[in-house]
């Protein structure tokens, strides 16, 4: 076989490696904004752990107030739902249906003995002393099995430990608009929506300049030198509402929360704007101060309410100014 002909018999196969490569890379991938409508029972029970369809929420007596039952948004491979699960849907499209069985160790582990352990009552709330209640003692949360005298027996397992999970799926929806996206993330983090909004905006940042080799003296490094230079900059506005305010977990995990939003969404900074609005303040700062205005006439016979003489106040104060 010729030179020529060796070579191109190798372009064909490459050729086709990268056909299959492309082949095996098409439908949902990680990274992907999806939605997903899916069932999680059990194995052994069927116990119902987790639903986004509200008709099956009530044949199980699932309590529904507070909740909303809808199609869930997840981004593929961040761990929003178990790595099974993902894995079957890679590859997938919407309309794509699927049942997966994930072990217990890989759901939410096995159940392990020594997470069962008895303790001292005392470290139980008085209100809190009786089987099946849930608390928490030195930062573990667990469930009490008994509670006998002086000691209680408690289970610090998760309540789904040792159980095998099956999740029944379908991809209902792709999400493209990364205002949805963003959405869809803080709905996920925080469960509530906010008024949000992308900008690109132009601003001031200073760089390194890159020192020159040739002049720089081996015994004494060269002071680095800046200069300032106009950036843009992808934005993700936020306005800040009183109820993401007093949100508990925005509170701890503000940072975290917004460094993955950033590396999701491709931007480069996440702005959060909060407004604070003066109308139905109440009585303001004058009727703070309780009338100090108008001569100071309130303090006056607070003073002599309080047996205070006021010159002698003013002439200490001035004594202590003159020395």
């Amino acid at each position: 076989m010729s030179d020529e002909a060796e070579a191109d018999e190798a372009e064909q196969a490459d050729d086709v490696a990268e056909s299959e490569d492309e082949a095996e890379t098409q439908g949902l991938q990680e990274g992907d904004f999806i939605e997903l409508d899916y069932t999680a029972r059990t194995v052994e029970e069927g116990m119902i752990v987790d639903t986004t369809y509200e008709d099956v929420a009530e044949e199980e007596g699932i309590d529904q107030e507070d909740r909303t039952f809808e199609p869930r948004t997840l981004v593929l491979g961040e761990g929003f739902i178990f790595e099974g699960v993902e894995e079957d849907i890679y590859g997938g499209e919407v309309g794509t249906t699927g049942s997966v069985e994930i072990d217990a160790a890989e759901a939410f582990g096995e159940f392990d003995e020594d997470e069962v352990r008895t303790v001292s009552a005392n470290k139980v709330p008085e209100d809190d002393r009786y089987p099946g209640a849930q608390v928490q003692i030195d930062g573990d949360q667990g469930r009490i099995e008994t509670i006998v005298g002086g000691r209680a027996r408690v289970d610090f397992n998760h309540p789904l430990a040792g159980e095998d999970i099956e999740y029944e799926y379908e991809v209902v929806g792709e999400v493209d608009d990364r205002q949805e996206r963003a959405q869809a993330l803080f709905r996920m983090y925080l469960e509530m929506d906010l008024e949000m909004w992308f900008e690109t905006d132009t601003v001031e940042e200073e760089q390194l300049v890159q020192s020159d080799e040739d002049e720089a003296d081996d015994d004494e490094p060269p002071e680095p030198e800046t200069e300032t230079v106009e950036v843009e900059k992808e934005t993700l506005y936020i306005e800040a509402d009183p109820q993401l305010t007093m949100n508990q977990q925005w509170m701890f995990q503000k940072q975290q929360i917004c460094q993955q939003v950033i590396d999701l969404l491709g931007i480069d900074r996440v702005i959060i704007q909060e407004v604070i609005d003066g109308a139905g303040m109440g009585m303001g700062m004058g009727g703070m101060m309780g009338g100090m205005g108008a001569g100071g006439g309130d303090i006056e016979e607070a003073l002599e309410d309080a047996d205070v003489d006021a010159d002698e106040i003013v002439e200490e104060i001035e004594g202590a100014a003159d020395e």
